[in-house]
């Protein structure tokens, strides 16, 4: 196990993805986007939408760079401290932006995430719980399982007391096809440790909310 300090010096970033076909591939990443680029211009002259206007001629291109943004997180620096002051209450980052990709329909969905833990013996930048949200929303995903993958992320590497992780979202795959079910959200949520027990637990979502 690494300790704290080591921790931080480690870069980390998402699983593969754009940024990382793009530095591992012996191709510049110009090529991907080229390649991007011409699959769009198949798929939209595939279900019949003319590109060959002066309004649309750079619309395959914008996709292309639409869905590279979407898929790639940035890398970042997990930085913790010592909790010298022994703080064991809930420390508690409501309404972190969510934005992800529907891995079914690669619609996007959109919400807020509230990430909460019980700090150990060490605590963690409070501007690093968005980035660990962005760095598992910016792949295709299902709400279900980002929702587990932050909140495992969070206890595997900073080891608290408990961990809390609710996210909220509008899946257009949802409500732009389908059953059109404008305004409808899904909410989810993952208990590690102590937020496990009732206590902590209700104390948890009453924050939230």
């Amino acid at each position: 196990m690494t300790t704290g300090t080591e921790r931080s010096r480690a870069p980390l970033s998402h699983e593969t993805g754009w940024a990382e076909l793009a530095t591992d591939l012996p191709v510049p990443a110009s090529d991907h986007l080229d390649r991007a680029t011409r699959a769009a211009a198949d798929f939209l002259a595939a279900l019949g939408v003319d590109c060959d206007t002066t309004a649309r001629a750079a619309s395959p291109r914008r996709m292309a760079r639409a869905y590279a943004a979407m898929l790639t997180a940035r890398p970042f620096e997990m930085t913790t401290f010592d909790n010298d002051e022994g703080y064991d209450e809930l420390v508690l980052v409501k309404s972190i932006p969510v934005q992800s990709l529907c891995e079914h329909h690669f619609l996007p969905f959109t919400g807020t995430a509230h990430v909460g833990y019980l700090p150990g013996s060490r605590i963690l930048g409070l501007s690093k719980f968005a980035r660990v949200v962005e760095m598992f929303a910016r792949r295709p995903q299902v709400q279900e399982r980002l929702t587990q993958q932050v909140a495992d992320w969070i206890d595997r590497e900073l080891q608290p007391r408990g961990v809390g992780v609710v996210i909220e979202a509008e899946h257009t795959c949802m409500t732009l096809r389908g059953v059109r079910a404008a305004g409808t959200t899904t909410r989810t949520s993952a208990l590690r440790g102590s937020l496990r027990e009732t206590a902590q637990r209700a104390e948890f979502f009453s924050l939230i909310h």
